[in-house]
């Protein structure tokens, strides 16, 4: 189990480094090649909208072929379109290599935790979705960083180099032992649990989350660009964040296991109501990379938990784990999407304050909802 736990650790954590390198670049796109909020929130979309593109192609290769071919395909195409993002130079190039490393993406998401979850006893199933996805957040801990280098150092060679290198994973997947599924499951099975309400509701607790977080991907470092960081210092306020998010999913994972998933849910509810309303006032660069932090940890609070109660409703109806994640993916990926283009679209043509205010209110309605609906975890 623990070298199991740490494959899948690897592979998250390579894929969000990847996906969260862009976010101390995305000023500097946004200003050499003339793209705006609308033109980056784009940008920032594409890896998203491949991972939607992938869901169900994933979920299906997971659940006939099994999940360490899923793997071996996620794993091996990611490095290939990070090497095409490093080498693209125009708008249309980095948006079609975003894309394409949004589909592999969703491919090796998928594969990786419906292995562990499919090995996991169901009593330990929080913690190590959260210790899975703690190594996630330090992906995206480390992506600032990435991206703060490559625009040091140049984006070709540090995305080239750190694509090959990722090629090590899949000499490492290719090794470990799985079992191939005895009679796979109809893609219709997948198409049932979209009719079950308390499923459609866990389904929201990992959209939200992911729409603040795109939203916030766009927006708060073309703003702290605007107040004066740079690549590098924008890299650093992502770290900070990031160290914290890592503790944190592992504490609400643990959590998650002894009281239910929906006691964390209410929490990161309730907290990012506040800091959802407080995004846009800052105007001072260091007072913005404080709101930065506690919006990590109040949008983790309820990520986690609700990939977890979605994971337990889904078994209980007998999907495969591969259909699952495959759930994970389609909700995850059009929030990212619509948070990062859409919360650039309207910030573009409003400002900041509307939409993080309109995702306030979203998640002030969600929590008065919840508190009247009953879900059992």
């Amino acid at each position: 189990m623990r070298k199991l736990l740490l494959l899948t650790s690897a592979i998250v954590f390579f894929d969000t480094l990847f996906f969260a390198a862009l976010t101390p670049l995305l000023p500097h796109y946004s200003e050499s090649l003339g793209l705006g909020k609308t033109g980056a929130g784009v940008l920032a979309a594409a890896y998203p909208a491949g991972a939607f593109l992938g869901a169900l192609p994933s979920g299906v290769v997971a659940a006939r072929a099994g999940v360490k071919r899923t793997v071996l395909v996620g794993l091996t195409a990611v490095a290939f379109c990070t090497v095409l993002f490093g080498i693209a130079s125009e708008p249309w190039q980095l948006d079609v290599a975003r894309l394409l490393q949004g589909v592999a993406s969703a491919f090796s998401w998928t594969g990786a935790l419906a292995w562990l979850v499919a090995a996991s006893p169901a009593g330990r199933r929080g913690s190590l979705i959260g210790t899975a996805f703690a190594a996630a957040v330090g992906g995206a801990l480390f992506g600032p960083v990435l991206g703060g280098v490559a625009s040091v150092a140049g984006t070709g060679w540090t995305f080239g180099a750190v694509g090959v290198a990722s090629l090590g994973l899949v000499a490492w997947a290719a090794t470990t032992p799985s079992a191939r599924p005895d009679a796979p499951q109809s893609l219709r099975m997948l198409g049932r649990a979209f009719t079950e309400p308390r499923i459609l509701g866990a389904f929201w607790f990992v959209l939200l989350p992911a729409l603040l977080f795109g939203t916030v991907s766009v927006l708060a470092p073309l703003r702290l660009a605007a107040l004066g960081f740079g690549s590098v210092a924008i890299g650093a306020a992502f770290l900070v964040t990031g160290v914290f998010e890592v503790v944190n999913n592992i504490v609400v994972g643990r959590l998650s296991d002894r009281r239910g998933p929906l006691y964390p849910i209410r929490i990161g509810l309730a907290t990012s109501i506040a800091v959802a309303a407080i995004y846009p006032w800052p105007d001072e660069a260091y007072a913005l990379t404080a709101v930065i932090v506690c919006g990590g940890l109040a949008f983790g609070t309820f990520f986690t938990p609700g990939m977890t109660l979605l994971t337990n409703l889904a078994e209980r109806r007998g999907l495969d784990h591969g259909y699952t994640f495959a759930l994970v993916n389609l909700a995850w990926a059009p929030g990212q999407t619509l948070g990062a283009a859409g919360g650039g679209a309207l910030a573009h043509a409003t400002r900041d304050a509307v939409p993080y205010l309109a995702l306030s209110a979203v998640c002030a309605l969600t929590l008065t909802v919840l508190w009247r609906v009953r879900m059992d975890g």
